[in-house]
């Protein structure tokens, strides 16, 4: 087995209070978690089970006040901004919300320029790698002279796609990258992701709180709730076979369009709830 690209041991962190207001409390309380060169790692919680936090704190966004956070052997978790900028290169988020995560004031092959130049990256150089970014993520390249405005949401979220891997990174952070997104639309990004990890080997931290997505995405899968890991394991047999109560919940909360499935998953909620009533 590969050594871990993304290691992630006994994490804590708590929100520091401001003024009159104390500390919060513990919004990670001893999370450990690998992940290895091309694999994903799908992270699935309800809101406030601390997966975003997580995914803040791996980039950097979030102050751990306990554990550490490795990236290839080397100790990231508490590096400042400056000390962290080169690991642009290598680490790159997809944010949730296409239709905010974009400036609207810029035109597409500014968006996609932006993060080559900030890493040095000639202008001539990056306005000529444009192009292949957006054939990368099936957009024409008529694309580059549009703003954000003019796009479906999905096309958005392919753009947001492109920028993140421009810089050829060896990790993205995906938080709720779909969840903005119609089931149709969710299944063609979610393939567009597998197909661009398929070509260029990189790793995905992917946090939802769906498992039919992580199903379609995720080599493993860890559930979240109230800040710890309560089940993790391959993805079949976590989705399938779940071991876990607040898992099995999750699973019976997932969106289908097959009516017959709906109907199951009505009922197998009502039974949990008696059962737990």
């Amino acid at each position: 087995m590969s050594n871990p690209l993304l290691k992630v041991s006994d994490l804590r962190l708590r929100y520091p209070g401001t003024g009159f207001r104390t500390a919060s409390p513990e919004v990670l309380r001893g999370v450990s978690i690998e992940i290895t060169p091309g694999e994903t790692l799908g992270v699935v919680g309800e809101s406030g089970s601390g997966k975003t936090t997580l995914g803040r704190a791996v980039l950097g966004l979030a102050r751990p006040t306990g554990g550490t956070i490795k990236f290839d052997g080397r100790d990231i978790t508490h590096m400042n901004p400056r000390e962290r900028r080169p690991l642009a290169r290598d680490i790159q988020v997809i944010f949730q919300d296409p239709y905010t995560s974009l400036n609207p004031s810029l035109q597409i092959a500014d968006i996609l320029t932006e993060p080559l130049i900030a890493q040095g990256t000639s202008s001539q150089a990056a306005r000529n790698s444009v192009r292949q970014l957006l054939d990368s993520v099936g957009l024409p390249a008529n694309a580059a002279q549009r703003y954000p405005k003019e796009f479906s949401g999905g096309q958005r979220q392919r753009i947001a796609i492109a920028r993140a891997v421009a810089l050829k990174p060896r990790l993205i952070v995906c938080d709720e990258p779909v969840s903005a997104l119609d089931l149709t639309t969710q299944s063609r990004v979610l393939d567009l992701l597998i197909d661009l990890q398929r070509q260029t080997g990189v790793a995905y931290l992917f946090i939802t709180h769906d498992l039919s997505v992580v199903r379609h995405i995720s080599h493993r899968v860890t559930v979240m709730y109230q800040g710890e890991l309560v089940e993790t394991g391959q993805t079949p047999e976590v989705t399938t076979n779940p071991q876990h109560e607040y898992t099995r919940s999750l699973l019976l909360a997932s969106p289908t369009a097959d009516p017959d499935r709906q109907a199951e998953r009505r009922a197998a909620r009502r039974l949990l709830r008696l059962a737990n009533s």
